[in-house]
């Protein structure tokens, strides 16, 4: 009886140390690059801006700008096309954020946020589009198939941002309040693009909670952990101005019809922005 109760409790310890072998195997992998997993995934905060006040503010502009992904300093914002590993595109992440309820998306008229908050299921199902196809061939009448939003559809962003001077830091600064990802339009007769669609409208501060925790590629280095965050914060993208503050609400494009002198005007406003900074120091 002792010995059969001896070899019960060996045959219990050698099976309980092959089992905790195979997990230390299995949970045992290498890492995958300099940096282990759980040292490349920390929860983080969104840093946290000073405050503002009204007093403080000597001098203020409006503007918005277009973020083209077609440019080479923006297509980290693009970037991937496919989620990899634990990177996403920008547009991938808002739409998860989106689904999930994290972020809250606005009409692509209310850059305001002053409207009803679009319900995620019904804004993406209304982002599919449809396609012909001809059956001609099959001796079969022709047939409409709904194609699903991609992310890869959108090419461009709209940011909303408030630039101004704040005497109590005494610097200029700028915060974005929205931003709103874009997809070309294309002539269904000639397939020629014929524009950009605004799909919606987010706040800004409200994403930043998502977006900081959000990896992004940069052309700077592949082992620095920047979130989409970090890339809006140090202003590592490229934007030409489209519309500025004005009292009839007119965007460039509707009083300048040639498109080197809306480039002309871009710059001009980025100047009048910059010399303000300027006059401040001039004694």
């Amino acid at each position: 009886m002792y010995k059969h109760f001896i070899f019960i409790l060996l045959s219990a310890f050698l099976f309980t140390a092959n089992t905790s072998a195979q997990e230390g195997v299995l949970n045992d992998r290498p890492a995958d690059g300099v940096l282990a997993d759980d040292e490349v995934i920390i929860e983080r905060r969104p840093v946290e801006l000073p405050h503002i006040r009204q007093a403080d503010i000597l001098w203020g502009k409006r503007v918005w700008q277009n973020i083209d992904l077609r440019q080479t300093m923006n297509q980290a914002l693009y970037f991937p096309e496919e989620p990899h590993g634990n990177y996403r595109s920008l547009m991938q992440v808002l739409r998860d954020a989106i689904l999930d309820g994290s972020i809250n998306a606005y009409h692509s008229d209310d850059d305001s946020f002053r409207g009803d908050i679009l319900d995620p299921q019904a804004l993406f199902a209304a982002l599919a589009g449809e396609v012909t196809l001809s059956r001609e061939d099959q001796g079969l009448p022709d047939t409409t198939v709904v194609v699903p939003f991609a992310t890869t559809q959108v090419m461009r962003y709209r940011i909303k941002e408030d630039w101004f001077i704040d005497k109590r830091h005494s610097k200029l600064d700028v915060r974005i309040v929205g931003i709103a990802p874009q997809r070309e339009v294309r002539d269904p007769a000639t397939g020629e693009a014929i524009g950009f669609e605004t799909l919606f409208w987010i706040p800004y501060e409200q994403a930043r909670e998502v977006l900081v925790n959000a990896p992004v590629y940069t052309r700077f280095s592949d082992i620095q952990q920047l979130s989409f965050d970090d890339l809006f914060l140090r202003r590592f993208f490229s934007g030409t101005i489209y519309r500025e503050q004005r009292a009839d609400g007119r965007v460039i494009a509707e009083y300048i019809e040639e498109e080197l002198d809306r480039l002309l005007e871009d710059r001009r406003i980025k100047d009048e922005i910059r010399n303000r900074e300027l006059d401040l120091w001039h004694y």
